[in-house]
């Protein structure tokens, strides 16, 4: 792997990261703070690793993705993110990641990831099997059968983002982001923006600010 691209919109996080892959060996490395800054990158430059975070500006980590696999491109993506695993880790082997790390671990979970992309192999964290009471298996559920733009617009939404704010960031018009919330409100029988917040709290699919 001679390239990669480090997409994440913390500065301090791209900068610990950028060491980490200099002492693998790594010379040319690019940096994305937003969704458009990666897919940019992307479409410019052959990139054979990316290290992706999930929550950016301008959509997600999920959009990217996404625009990696239906693109057929060939960079491998370890996905660098501090959204719980449990929730979000088989969506991205789905998607096409190769890699799972938790910004929670320290940074040899890093090394050892990038290590095994190089070899040729996976890694992903153990999830827990039977720990979960049965609403969080019942709403865990409900978040699998959300498609990724779904979810993205779920977070937007859960962090009190307005309709139109999300538009422009996922270059949608405000009708279409007014039916994506009805849905999730049917989708996840919850009553307001207010209980979508608290379902995106309990799930872990947002911090709690």
């Amino acid at each position: 792997m001679k390239s990669v691209l480090i997409a994440d919109d913390h500065p301090v996080v791209r900068a610990a990261v950028k060491l980490v892959l200099e002492r693998e060996g790594f010379k040319r490395i690019y940096e994305a703070s937003s969704v458009g800054e990666a897919l940019t990158i992307l479409r410019e430059h052959a990139i054979d690793l990316v290290i992706l975070d999930l929550s950016m500006p301008g959509g997600n980590g999920l959009d990217v993705l996404d625009r990696i696999k239906t693109s057929n491109l060939s960079c491998a993506v370890l996905v660098f993110t501090s959204l719980d695993p449990l929730f979000f880790q088989e969506r991205c082997m789905r998607s096409g990641a190769l890699a799972y790390v938790s910004k929670t671990n320290d940074l040899s979970q890093l090394h050892k990831a990038i290590h095994a992309l190089m070899a040729g192999y996976t890694y992903f964290a153990r999830l827990p099997s039977a720990s979960m009471d049965t609403l969080q298996q019942s709403e865990k559920q409900m978040i699998e059968n959300l498609s990724n733009r779904e979810l993205t617009i779920l977070q937007y939404l859960a962090r009190g983002t307005a309709n139109k704010a999300i538009a422009d960031a996922m270059h949608l018009s405000h009708k279409t982001v007014s039916t994506y919330k009805t849905r999730l409100i049917l989708k996840l029988g919850v009553q307001s923006a207010v209980h979508m917040r608290a379902f995106a709290i309990r799930n872990k699919l947002i911090e709690d600010a």
